[in-house]
């Protein structure tokens, strides 16, 4: 393909990114900057979002279970993260007027059937949760911490709870059919103009009275009526999940004016339960992996320093055939490795992990990236994951033409199929089991041709534009030339053993990163929210440098000990950090995580098994790089005859 046709094709991708990109308002809805004002009794419209579990990991549509429904339910639009999280926010029957309390407001009555009452129970024994928003706001929960004196925030409420009537020992699902909703405001005093500053809800289960007939317009409440001062306040008397029962769905709504700004009303949702030990923990690991870092590179420039002197310093033939060590192999160092087109296309695709991540988190830093835009994070990085195929393919084409390729369009294929392809196979076979569950996590089709689009559309026409310009330039030359015929390897030490080297090598980087990916963890699985982004900014900073300076030193070892294979052990060895990411989300699944069911469990190690070979493309991309740097300068700061 020439290179106009290919610049036509990329010409075309952006245009169908442009077309496939969300609306700048709702992509990047900027903290602090667009603020909407509510005048008294202005209508607020409270929608309702996906029922969620941390057992199931599964989650559905808000009118999948039998819950009040408006005349006509809409859906608001979504972006492409907020479709692959599974959200789908709808209106609701919920409407308050700003700043007008209401109490014991009757949305309607349902007669619990077998099959709703099948799903009811299923939800409520899973502890599924129900997730409402109000101007862009979550809904929270109030706790009261029992070891402090301060309050933490749930999102969502929960469907409904076992408990036991008194004297009896039968297990009953009772659901929370009254909420008890407080809007937060913080009031303009020029302008009597109000922005909304907090949402939360204290959910009740009661089984509600009434006299006479039912009727939807007049019937009065005996166990919920302000008139006779009557109020929800506990659930002593709570609505148990019965087939053939009647429900009555009510809600109190009250008004409280806040000290909180617009801007600081997240600040709320962001709060961590463990903040002290999340702080002292990076702190901790900083400090560490800083004085580590600080030993090796003193080592290694006070040992290479001695080295290159020594070597320069032999005059006689005798002395250089005496030598020892590194440059000893000078002429097979740059000998092209077994599969060598294989570890170019990893480098490719190393490369624009990398690039993707350093974008997206300068973005997230930013503040571009906020909680508050749903799904942004997640449609950013798969964006700027397409646009990054223009450096993967100049990536793996330079280091091919550099290994004396000449195939360069097969490479270039090879670097746009080979992971996106294993991506999408298990994401498809992923989806197809959460399809199976009726969920509404599973993306649909028109989604999942828009992710096909971005992919052939765009980031394949990148790859191959990547490709010819890094073809068409000269190649790197190596420093020293290579030998015809290749130099035995002398047996190696026990300790020099390339499987114990590798696994050893990963310890590092592991270690640098694995305290925050608890915390990364904690929020996808736990569904909280992570907004710590400076701080992981900083540790992934902190990966860089460690998965440089071990593969160097090991690197360094390796040619010592006269064995001149270090393309792919210096890919693997700080690569093999993803087989310590793999185990410790096995860790993290037997000891935080609750999950029991086998479809919510595939997928979890499913989702892990793709982080964890995506972290071992950017580690192994980031040590290798690292020592190809390294070895060009070593042999290129000695004299060789």
């Amino acid at each position: 393909m020439r290179a106009p046709a290919m610049l036509r094709w990329a010409a075309a991708g952006l245009a169908l990114l442009a077309l496939l990109a969300p609306t700048p308002a709702a992509a990047f809805y900027l903290p602090g900057v667009a603020p909407t004002d509510f005048a008294k009794e202005d209508e607020l419209l409270v929608k309702v979002n996906k029922l969620t579990s941390i057992k199931t990991q599964l989650p559905y549509t808000y009118y999948s279970l039998p819950f009040c429904k408006p005349n006509t339910i809409v859906d608001s639009a979504e972006n492409l993260g907020e479709v692959l999280r599974g959200d789908r926010i709808e209106n609701s029957p919920y409407v308050f007027q700003m700043r007008e309390p209401k109490m014991c407001q009757i949305i309607c009555k349902i007669t619990v059937t077998e099959k709703e009452a099948k799903e009811l129970k299923e939800k409520i024994e899973d502890e599924y949760r129900v997730n409402m928003v109000l101007d862009n706001l979550p809904l929270v929960v109030p706790v009261q911490r029992p070891d402090r004196n301060t309050v933490a925030y749930q999102g969502g409420y929960h469907v409904g709870v076992k408990g036991q009537y008194a004297g009896s020992k039968d297990e009953k699902h009772f659901i929370h059919n009254h909420l008890s909703f407080s809007v937060k405001f913080h009031k303009d005093e020029d302008s009597e103009l109000s922005r909304i500053v907090g949402f939360e809800v204290k959910p009740y289960s009661i089984k509600h009275q009434y006299d006479g007939n039912w009727n939807d317009a007049n019937t009065r409440l005996s166990t919920c009526d302000p008139h006779n001062s009557k109020f929800v306040i506990n659930s002593e008397t709570p609505q148990e999940v019965e087939v053939g029962k009647d429900i009555v769905f009510t809600y109190d709504v009250r008004f409280e004016e806040s000290e909180i700004k617009w801007a600081s009303r997240w600040d709320t949702y962001l709060l961590m339960s463990d903040d002290q030990i999340h702080w002292f923990s990076i702190v901790n690991s900083l400090m560490i992996v800083l004085f580590l870092s600080g030993m090796v590179a003193m080592i290694m420039m006070r040992t290479l320093y001695r080295d290159i002197s020594r070597y320069n310093q032999l005059e006689t033939q005798e002395e250089a055939q005496e030598e020892t060590g590194w440059k000893l192999v000078h002429g097979d160092v740059f000998r092209p490795p077994v599969n060598s087109d294989l570890l170019c296309v990893f480098v490719g695709t190393g490369v624009q992990f990398f690039g993707m991540l350093l974008v997206t988190m300068i973005f997230a830093v930013l503040g571009f990236l906020s909680p508050s835009n749903r799904g942004g994070l997640m449609t950013a990085m798969l964006l700027v994951w397409v646009l990054m195929g223009l450096i993967a393919g100049y990536s793996s084409s330079r280091l091919y033409k550099m290994f004396k390729g000449a195939e360069w369009k097969q490479i270039t294929l090879r670097t746009a199929f080979l992971f996106p392809g294993i991506a999408f196979v298990i994401f498809f076979i992923l989806n197809a089991l959460i399809w199976g569950e009726k969920s509404s996590g599973a993306v649909p089709f028109t989604t999942m041709f828009a992710l096909v689009l971005l992919w052939f559309g765009i980031s394949v026409p990148l790859v191959f534009v990547g490709s010819y310009l890094g073809f068409k330039k000269p190649a790197m030359e190596p420093p020293v030339k290579t030998n015809k015929i290749p130099r035995q390897i002398p047996e190696q030490a026990w300790y020099m053993n390339p499987l114990f080297t590798i696994l050893i090598g990963g310890i590092l980087p592991f270690g640098a990163v694995f305290i925050e990916l608890f915390f990364i963890l904690t929020s996808i699985w736990l569904h909280q929210f992570y907004y710590i982004f400076g701080f992981l900014f900083l540790v992934f900073v902190i990966l860089i440098i460690t998965c440089a300076e071990i593969t160097i030193v090991l690197c360094y070892f390796q040619l010592c000990s006269e064995d001149y294979n270090w393309w792919w052990r210096s890919y693997l060895t700080s690569g093999s950090s993803a087989l310590y990411l793999f185990l410790y989300a096995g860790f993290y699944f037997w000891t935080k995580l609750q999950i029991s069911k086998l479809v919510s469990g595939i997928l979890y190690f499913g989702y892990m098994l793709l982080a964890s070979f995506s972290f071992f493309v950017l580690t192994g991309t980031i040590g290798f790089c690292a020592c190809f740097w390294f070895t060009r300068m070593i042999y290129s700061s000695v004299k060789i005859d």
